[in-house]
């Protein structure tokens, strides 16, 4: 083990030679057996508490196998078989070494788990590893985990044993066993710097020395805890293996020193441990330790060619020097902490009888119904004020721990991805942890980036035949116009609709998960406001109660909020509504008149080829048409009377605009004709040229459709432009719905309420009842046995920190 030469950590300023005849068991005084006993039942009840007491302790850490239970065994005195059991592997052991004269046998005893009690003494040394080991794997089958940071207390007193408490930590490993988590050498990793951080904690690093200075990776991991070694001793183990390796002093004196590794004031121990793994007796076993380092010392004094320089390395050579050392330095630990651990007993002695306190006032006034009124409604109100503070922008608690990041709040509100987006949707700062009002402004982004990402679906050939049809069947000028509209308006309600219920069930979420914050803000809260809004710690009915209220409020603020954005959807989708023709009122008055004549003259007849790829119309009889009146053949127009149909069709059929539209191509068909006043012809001959016009105006509206026109006479698929138009006006109703009214919506729907009408709304669904209901979540069942439970662990707690904090002062009076 190594030692530095600060004041922190002083080496031992007597050689072991000049001690040897003493007895290294034996307390100076008694003022060091009663340090060393108060300090053992404080580190009880800190363990069987939960109390973070600063008290000087000894933690043992190293690599797997490099020597720490043979080096525990060896200062207990007696072998119980540790190393089988691989007792430091997945659980720590806080061995209380108790030096007894009168214990020729060793007695152990284990603290009973969440309690400050012992068990009876344990009397064979073999049955102590089997406890060790059944109690590590009930705890981790019980916590589902490889490792586990809560330690085993082990109480061991016995006559050959010093006064010593050290934890044992799982050994480092690089790899996990079979059958263990392949992360199970990282949680030991974290378990062991977490024990070994606190600054009152000597560190007893162990180390093979067939490990050179420079390529141990464990012993970088100390030096990231204690990066001058000032808390850190250090020992090589298994020492007899290299000695084999050196002939000359001087070499033996530079490995000695470690120089240039560990720094000048540093200065390891150096201890081999007897091999023979057989059962031998406990007398036997302490022979055996001090044969091997009579041997060890013997070698380098007769074994290396000079011997070493025993003036400067004989106080770190040998397990006796490092046992003698460790139980020194920890007792004047214990002399130096005491002022110190009576002044944080008396601190919390006092907070405990002011918890006590609290606990009784509470239990009595579960029949005061006017207090719990008060108190419930104090609670109400901090907790929808801290509501309103996190909304307005918080950083308490630490985002860190609170916050969620998109991804997170998708997997744990259960509603995933956005519904019809195929897109990675990823709004800025979706890899932040957030809450409050930042959570919801960045998912209401989300959104909008969702929305921006759907583009109007393709329209098949027959959807668009039968909107556009049954608009010509109604008339009017902007069929086309209206055909497109209403593809877009059907679009935009299959597809923004499930958005904007999506929406507001993430901003729900992110509102709902504020409850817990306020809730940790209220009790860590040290303003004024919190002081006076009482504690309502162990009300588990009022808790629940309080909670189902709160999200019975946003699940309410989601409801309605659903529905405005439908309404807003509606609205933006209605037939009725400009939002589609916005973009097209800015032209010329001839140019909208142009596509409304037009409009006019494509569907004036329901007789429209609209099959894809059909056939080409020609000017004759058109046959089997269902939608066309049969007629007499005296009334079919032969083929040398076709320029006199023409003319009679150009005459009383068509008005042709001056200016044709740009967005009607197919208008090109249309030959400018000025019609005469007056029509010579008969009725019979009139008839004929209607028909003829029917017929004309069928094959121009067929492939004005779909394409089957004759295409010198087209610029265009009429198709495409309509679902051109189409997804023109999809576009045009999202920007609207999303920039104009979703987003002021969801704002003031969510967030204002919550700002405004919340402590209300839980007040008058939590107290607006009377006195019988209300006392229904106070006496609610088990409610008045946890509180009863907590008062008597604090009274528990009280008489054990009492009973610290008396022994405490008397060993203050004789310091």
């Amino acid at each position: 083990m190594a030692a530095t030469s600060n004041t922190f950590l002083a080496t031992p300023t007597k050689t072991p030679l000049e001690k040897e005849k003493k007895s290294h068991h034996h307390f100076p005084n008694s003022d060091s057996k009663s340090r060393f006993e108060a300090y053992n039942r404080l580190q009880s009840a800190a363990v069987a508490f939960g109390e973070k007491l600063p008290i000087p302790e000894i933690v043992a850490l190293g690599g797997q196998s490099d020597g720490k239970s043979s080096l525990l065994e060896a200062l207990l005195g007696f072998r119980f078989n540790v190393r089988e059991v691989e007792m430091g592997t997945r659980r720590p052991l806080i061995l209380q070494m108790v030096h007894d004269s009168t214990a020729l046998e060793p007695r152990c005893r284990f603290q009973e788990e969440d309690s400050e009690e012992y068990g009876s003494p344990v009397v064979l040394a073999s049955a102590i590893a089997d406890i060790i080991k059944s109690r590590t794997e009930a705890l981790l089958k019980k916590t589902k985990t490889a490792v586990s940071s809560k330690p085993i207390v082990m109480r061991a007193e016995y006559a050959h044993c010093p006064n010593l408490t050290i934890i044992d930590t799982p050994g480092f490993v690089l790899k996990s066993k079979k059958g263990e988590p392949e992360n199970t050498p990282d949680e030991i990793l974290s378990m062991v710097k977490s024990l070994a951080s606190p600054p009152h904690r000597i560190l007893l690093f162990l180390q093979q020395s067939s490990v050179e200075w420079c390529s141990s990776l464990w012993l970088d991991v100390v030096r990231e805890i204690d990066p001058t070694y000032r808390r850190t001793v250090i020992v090589v183990s298994k020492f007899d293996n290299r000695l084999k390796e050196f002939t000359d002093r001087w070499e033996v004196d530079r490995y000695l020193s470690a120089s240039g590794y560990l720094g000048d004031g540093t200065h390891p121990f150096f201890v081999a441990l007897p091999k023979d793994r057989n059962t031998v007796s406990n007398d036997e076993f302490r022979r055996q330790i001090s044969q091997v380092d009579s041997d060890v010392l013997r070698h380098l004094r007769e074994g290396i060619k000079g011997g070493f320089d025993e003036e400067k390395f004989r106080p770190f050579v040998g397990f006796g020097c490092l046992r003698e050392y460790l139980e020194s330095e920890l007792q004047k630990r214990y002399k130096e902490a005491a002022p110190a651990t009576l002044a944080l007993l008396e601190q919390r002695c006092s907070e405990v009888n002011t918890e006590l306190a609290r606990m009784d006032s509470k239990i009595q006034a579960t029949s005061d119904v006017a207090h719990l009124r008060r108190s419930a409604m104090l609670h109400t109100a901090s907790i929808s004020n801290h509501v309103g503070v996190l909304i307005d922008g918080a950083a308490d608690p630490a985002p860190e721990q609170w916050g969620k990041t998109t991804v997170e709040e998708q997997s744990e509100s259960s509603i995933g991805s956005w519904p019809g987006v195929t897109a990675d949707v990823k709004p800025p700062n979706s890899t932040l942890r957030l809450y409050g009002g930042a959570a919801f402004e960045r998912a209401i982004h989300e959104f909008r980036c969702a929305a921006y990402s759907i583009e109007c679906p393709p329209v098949s050939r027959e959807k668009v035949a039968n909107i556009l049809l049954a608009h010509a069947g109604r008339g009017g000028g902007r069929g086309v116009t209206e055909a497109a509209a209403e593809i877009a308006r059907a679009a935009a309600r299959s597809w923004l609709a499930p958005l904007l219920d999506t929406a507001c069930d993430r901003l729900a979420f992110v509102l709902g998960n504020l409850f817990d914050l306020a809730l940790e803000r209220s009790c860590s809260s040290n303003s004024d406001y919190g002081r006076r809004s009482g504690n309502m710690d162990g009300y588990v009915g009022f808790h629940a109660a309080l909670r189902h209220s709160y999200n019975r409020f946003i699940k309410d603020l989601a409801k309605q909020c659903k529905q405005l954005v439908r309404h807003h959807l509606d609205s933006a989708t209605s037939p009725y509504s400009q939002v589609c023709y916005e973009n097209f009122q800015g032209g010329s008055g001839s140019d909208i008149t142009s596509t409304n004549r037009f409009n006019q003259a494509l569907f004036g007849s329901f007789s429209l080829e609209l099959s894809e790829g059909g056939p080409a119309l020609r000017h004759e009889k058109v046959r089997d048409q269902e939608n066309i009146p049969p007629e007499k053949d005296a009334q079919e127009t032969t083929p040398g009377k076709g320029a006199e149909t023409r003319e009679a069709l150009r005459e009383s059929q068509l008005t042709v605009p001056e200016t044709p539209s740009p967005d009607q191509p197919c208008d090109m068909v249309y030959v400018g004709i000025k019609k005469e006043v007056g029509n010579e012809h008969g009725a019979r001959k009139r008839q004929a040229r209607m028909r003829n016009s029917d017929n004309l105006r069928l094959q121009n509206a067929g492939g004005f459709l779909f394409g089957n026109a004759d295409s010198g006479l087209r610029s265009g698929s009429a198709y495409s432009d309509i679902c051109s138009s189409a997804a023109q006006h999809f576009s045009r109703i999202r920007e609207v719905l999303v920039e104009q009214s979703v987003m002021s919506t969801l704002n003031s729907g969510f967030l204002t309420p919550c700002r405004d009408r919340l402590a209300m709304a839980l007040g008058l669904d939590l107290f607006a009842v009377n006195d019988e209901k209300f006392m229904d979540m106070f006496v609610a069942p088990g409610a008045i046995d946890i509180l009863q439970n907590e008062q008597k662990s604090l009274q528990k707690r009280q008489k054990i920190l009492q009973s610290c904090l008396n022994e405490f002062k008397t060993i203050a009076r004789t310091l």
